[in-house]
Order: C-alpha cells, then structure tokens, then sequence
C-alpha cells in the first residue's frame, strides 16, 4: 500500500514521503494513529494545503520532546524482582512495568508505545531501554532490576552480584571443606613427628617401672 508519511518513521522516511509499505502496517498501526494517509489524489492534495500546519505542529512536539529529553536521558529506575539463584525471574520485567516505575520517578507523559523493548526481561541486571519522546528524540533509560535494594545499589555500582554470589559460596564451602569435622579429626591431623614426640615420654615411664 502506497501513504504518505505525517511523521518521520523509522526506516521508512520524513512528514510528506511517499512510500509503500505493507497493507497489515499500514492499516493496523500507521493508519490508526494518525502516522499516515493513503495515497491517493484526494489525500495528496490534502497534505500539500495543510503541509505548512503539520511541519510547524511536528517541530512544536519535537522542541516539547527535547526540553523533557534533558530530565528523562539516563535515568535509572529500580524494580525488585524475586528471581532464582541463577539470576533467572520468576516472571518478567515488561514495558507497562518501566512505564510504571518511570512514573512513580515522577516521569510522566511516557506510554507504553513510545517503550522500545525487542522482548521482555527475564533476568537480573541493568538494561538500556530506548524512549522515543517524539519520533525524532529518543533517550535512553536504565531499568535495575534486582532482587533488594542492596543489590540494585551494586549492580550501579558495576557489580555482578550473581557472580558475587556465586564466589561467596564457592569460597564458604571450601572453608567448611578445611575444617575439622571433631577433635578426633584434629588429632589425626596432627603431623607424625610431633605425635611421636608426644608419646615418647610415656613410653620411658613404662621401662623405669
């Protein structure tokens, strides 16, 4: 299907081209949300006498977009997760929960279609999301998501904390692997000369008598 762009598109074009695009696209989201008109004369005609509107419209969102821009680029909001000691969530970090978290930051005006997530979030750690305020501004926002607050403050840090996890108990076992089960075990452990040295006094007691 043949439109015409009223905004700039993502690898399709600016406000004015014409372009073809896929019947499904065109009618279940760039049609329905006013991203676009089809191309016939009608419609043709239409957009050149309000060209002038919709260019000085467009620049007004994108100058509204910019200024929120500055206060939104790499902010961080933190969700707590229970997730397994594997870092795997039991469930999903999803675009309406960053939405959410954003707002309770105090960002507001951010829906859920201007959240780019290629797939939901499935495990522990720090992502990049790109928000697109307008379709020619977009930041980035980071999503913490953790199992406490403690370990959302060390994934900020840099901090791998499954890794971390994972060293802590490797080393906890290998301390509980060195320690003597009982004093028996600590007295088999005694090297053989010193033993020897120990039991050499009772053994001259047993000739003198």
């Amino acid at each position: 299907m043949e439109i015409i762009l009223l905004e700039r598109i993502e690898k399709l074009g600016g406000i004015g081209d014409v372009v073809t695009v896929k019947n499904g696209f065109a009618r279940n989201y760039l049609l329905p949300n006013n991203k676009a008109l089809r191309a016939n004369d009608a419609n043709k005609k239409l957009f050149e006498a309000n060209r002038g509107k919709i260019e000085a419209d467009n620049a007004e969102r994108r100058g509204d977009a910019e200024g929120r821009a500055k206060d939104i680029d790499g902010k961080q909001v933190v969700l707590i997760r229970q997730a397994s000691n594997t870092g795997q969530l039991y469930g999903s970090v999803s675009v309406r929960d960053i939405v959410d978290a954003l707002a309770e930051d105090g960002v507001t005006g951010v829906t859920k279609a201007m959240v780019e997530l290629e797939r939901p979030i499935k495990s522990l750690g720090l992502v990049d999301v790109k928000v697109k305020l307008h379709p020619e501004v977009a930041v980035t926002v980071g999503v913490n998501v953790a199992r406490s607050p403690d370990e959302a403050e060390m994934q900020k840090q840099g901090i791998d904390v499954i890794a971390a996890m994972f060293e802590e108990e490797q080393a906890e076992a290998v301390a509980t692997a060195l320690e003597p089960d009982s004093e028996d075990e600590f007295e088999d452990a005694t090297p053989p000369s010193e033993r020897a040295a120990d039991e050499a006094p009772a053994a001259d007691d047993a000739d003198e008598a």
